[in-house]
């Protein structure tokens, strides 16, 4: 709990997850509401450094369904999400609630996570207002948001995207442009609180047909009439990295047909 009374909780999701140690393996430091992906439903309930940690088992799989189920039953002033392969620092919770306590106006708070090796997208080098065209690199894992106002403007995760979900990916780009959408004040600090740990990616395959056709249809969704315009900036600016398989053409014909085929 910070000075002035606000309180935080983390909001983890996983797959297949041992609960017993789940909470000490990731360091911890708050209470927390842990949604474990796995073959049968359960509840369990256990302190860690003081901690309350509830672990909710779902015989259910999707990463948007997961965070949907740990933010109904969160019940903390600031919410932060997670992911199982998540380390944090020493502190984290204390500098989260400090930060609010300085942006009294920020809704929602985006914190640097350290990638492990080849899965960057983003690192925050200074304090950024976070607006439409710029929010799509920030991974869930760096979101924290003042849970009241998260509630009472109805966000959600969207199912159709993300692991476990009929396409790739997006999950967290289409949530924080929703919250942008309602008029949230969201800023991105150049503040570290942990690290990725090392694990096999549930989604990404490669820069296949797949990622490309479902990268269209993602931002059909992102940026309706400008979604061919934002495919073709996106695929220019990584073609050193994704354009492995396919060449630059092929790559933006599969984003286009994604953008034509989006049912929204």
């Amino acid at each position: 709990m910070s000075k002035s009374g606000m309180t935080i909780q983390t909001l983890v999701s996983g797959v297949e997850l041992n609960t017993a140690v789940a909470a000490d393996k990731m360091n911890l430091q708050t209470d927390a509401v842990i949604i474990n992906q796995t073959d049968k439903n359960g509840y369990e309930e256990y302190e860690h450094n003081g901690h309350k940690i509830r672990v909710y088992s779902f015989a259910e799989r999707g990463v948007g369904l997961s965070r949907n189920n740990a933010l109904m039953r969160s019940d903390a002033d600031i919410i932060l999400f997670s992911d199982e392969d998540i380390v944090y620092e020493d502190g984290y919770a204390d500098r989260i609630l400090e930060a609010y306590e300085t942006y009294k106006d920020a809704d929602m708070l985006l914190f640097n996570v350290e990638a492990s090796e080849g899965r960057a997208t983003y690192h925050t080098d200074k304090v950024t207002r976070v607006h439409r065209w710029n929010c799509g690199r920030y991974p869930t894992y760096s979101f924290s948001c003042r849970r009241e106002k998260i509630i009472s403007e109805n966000i959600t995760f969207s199912l159709l995207f993300g692991g476990g979900a009929k396409y790739a990916n997006g999950e967290d780009s289409l949530f924080i442009d929703e919250c942008l959408r309602k008029g949230l004040k969201v800023y991105a600090l150049p503040m570290d609180i942990g690290r990725e740990t090392d694990r096999p990616s549930t989604w990404f395959k490669g820069y296949n047909d797949k990622f490309f056709y479902d990268r269209g249809v993602l931002y059909r969704y992102l940026y309706g009439s400008l979604a061919t315009v934002m495919a073709c900036r996106f695929i220019y600016k990584h073609r050193g990295t994704m354009l492995i398989e396919k060449n630059f053409k092929e790559a933006f014909g599969l984003m286009k047909k994604g953008i034509r085929e989006a049912r929204i």
